[in-house]
């Protein structure tokens, strides 16, 4: 049971998302409904299963985990689940242990995840306008999260914005919010939106604003250069030499990523989606349950799962339709 995780298409699979939580202290728009009813407590995975759970997954060859949420650090005594995998670091099998928050708690938490050895956080930030990040979030108060990156960086936490490009809502903010970025020395990540949950009175359409568009508007007041770099995610980075400022793209929609897929991702409720675009999902809630004891049955349910994952997936606006929407939230899957 020690051979890597390998996919039918020989992509080896070394990086795993785990959602912790399904809640959030933010409403975003374009991630959840307004009023929305969240799980059970007795479904979720227990932070001691999250535990075994992601040290199976170290075990069979995954080096980064990143946990999201809904909001990770809204879940009560989280910091004892980061604690823990601690270890993997210190035994050099996890490369990396890190965090995508909305940034609200970080105030509270950033000297812990240090402490715990996280390096590096992405933090979710769409607009530097009060009124439109009150909008946008819903519930969201933005001197906050201004606070908990402050925090973050006095901590000696890496800081990457990840902005999603909404048109018509921050289209002109977009030199401010890379201006902004550049003198605090952080990085910048742009992400199309895409086709999850229910739509309601939020059309995707109407938001989606692509980022072949967001380069060309970066190229008429910047010289822009593509950089090869990749760092085991879906973004493509280009550099802005005026600035040397290092900007990301994920483009799910526009320029389909899949094809270095290496990641998969677990809920709080222990079912692992192969892919954020499709459906399919396995259940590990039920060996990890039926067998604590005894981890192969998990191995053998993980191996299973990877055996199954697809391709890519089938995001697509060309047709002025959201198709290979998913019915679930994005706070479901984990952002």
């Amino acid at each position: 049971m020690t051979a890597p995780l390998i996919d039918p298409f020989a992509r080896a699979i070394t990086y795993l998302r785990v959602s912790v939580t399904d809640r959030c202290d933010f409403r975003c728009v374009y991630c959840m409904s307004e009023n929305m009813t969240f799980l059970p407590k007795k479904e979720l995975l227990t932070l001691e299963e999250l535990d075994r759970m992601c040290s199976t997954f170290v075990g069979l060859g995954v080096e980064k985990l990143r946990i999201t949420g809904g909001e990770p650090l809204v879940r009560r005594d989280i910091m004892t689940f980061f604690q823990s995998m601690t270890r993997h670091l210190d035994s050099g099998a996890l490369k990396e242990l890190t965090l995508t928050t909305n940034g609200s708690q970080l105030e509270r938490f950033a000297d812990q995840l240090y402490a715990a050895g996280v390096r590096r956080v992405n933090i979710s930030l769409d607009t530097l306008d009060e009124k439109k990040f009150a909008d946008v979030t819903r519930w969201g108060r933005l001197p906050q999260v201004l606070r908990g990156i402050d925090a973050a960086q006095k901590a000696g936490l890496r800081v990457k914005i990840n902005a999603v490009a909404l048109k018509g809502f921050n289209e002109p903010e977009l030199p401010k919010i890379t201006q902004w970025c550049a003198e605090r020395d952080m990085d910048l990540t742009w992400i199309e939106v895409m086709p999850m949950g229910d739509l309601g009175n939020e059309d995707r359409l109407d938001q989606y604003w692509s980022l072949k568009d967001v380069r060309a508007e970066y190229a008429q007041h910047y010289t822009v250069t593509d950089l090869a770099e990749r760092t085991g995610g879906p973004a493509r980075y280009v550099r802005l030499e005026e600035t040397g400022q290092k900007i990301g793209f994920i483009t799910p929609l526009s320029h389909n990523f899949c094809e270095s897929c290496n990641r998969v991702r677990l809920t709080c409720t222990g079912e692992l989606y192969m892919c954020l675009g499709q459906e399919d999902m396995a259940d590990l809630r039920a060996p990890l349950r039926a067998h604590p004891d005894d981890p192969s049955a998990l191995e053998a349910a993980i191996r299973d799962a990877i055996s199954h994952k697809p391709k890519g997936h089938d995001f697509d606006y060309s047709r002025q339709r959201a198709d290979g929407q998913m019915s679930r939230h994005m706070s479901h899957t984990g952002g």
